[in-house]
């Protein structure tokens, strides 16, 4: 298979080597430098490392959408009740992880190790949240990967989405995932149409990317990895990675 990613001393090194001492080789066709590279983050340890069995099977991250739910059926019955606690029939949660009792769990759901789950969040279902993720308070998650360390801690909707390791999305940021006219989503690189025939997709966000606070992720939008958004901006199509969308322009990073 192809390499994962194409080794690139700003983020890859470590990535790389959490792979290769995994044994893991999905066959996913980007490298670092490109801005639909977001899944890297698949290399991460715990359970959402597990995801790159689903990702081997996918050619561009939004396939894996209609995939979670059976894929969290499966791998929670996997994991080992000396660590994970099983309070009703699909949800699995971490016995160290923090799950606040006012928190609201809905099915098809593990949390892993470290993650913390805070006052009034609503996890409606189909969610894998990785290790030392946080989701706060009322953030609701439907259908969703979080992969490891990502952060969606204060009123954010994420639903439909993947977010790569360490994405963090700020106060009130959300994406919106399904179109005004209820549509397919269609996925916009420049002048290049992906059509996915999924009338519900949130958005892609690679690793280390930053939403700012208030910003409206638009239906199908991608942020690539190391990219930035700037508070209250509505984004739609992609944001390459390593750079910045202001709202009126996207420029590299320094």
């Amino acid at each position: 298979s192809e390499p994962f990613i194409l080794e690139d001393r700003a983020y890859d090194y470590d990535i790389s080597r959490v792979i290769q001492e995994a044994g893991v080789h999905p066959n996913v066709r980007w490298t670092s430098k490109d801005e639909l590279a977001i899944l890297a983050c698949g290399a991460m340890v715990g359970q959402a490392m597990r995801a790159a069995e689903l990702l081997e099977k996918c050619e561009y991250p939004h396939e894996v959408l209609p995939r979670i739910k059976p894929f969290i059926l499966a791998l929670g019955e996997t994991l080992p009740i000396s660590e994970f606690l099983h309070p009703s029939p699909t949800v699995w949660i971490a016995r160290d992880a923090v799950v606040a009792p006012t928190a609201c769990l809905g099915e098809c759901i593990i949390i892993d190790h470290g993650a913390e789950v805070r006052h009034c969040a609503y996890i409606r279902g189909s969610a894998l949240i990785g290790r030392d993720a946080v989701v706060g308070n009322s953030t609701e998650l439907k259908n969703v990967i979080l992969f490891d360390n990502v952060q969606v801690p204060h009123y954010n909707y994420v639903g439909d989405s993947v977010l790569g390791y360490r994405a963090h999305m700020g106060a009130g940021a959300v994406t919106s995932n399904v179109k005004g006219d209820r549509q397919p989503v269609v996925v916009h690189r420049g002048s290049e149409r992906m059509e996915t025939g999924l009338k519900k997709l949130g958005a892609m966000l690679g690793d280390y990317a930053e939403i700012g606070c208030g910003a409206v992720l638009n239906p199908g939008a991608v942020i690539g990895r190391g990219a930035q958004v700037y508070p209250l901006v509505s984004v739609r199509g992609t944001v390459p990675a390593n750079c910045i969308h202001k709202g009126g322009s996207v420029v590299e990073k320094r």
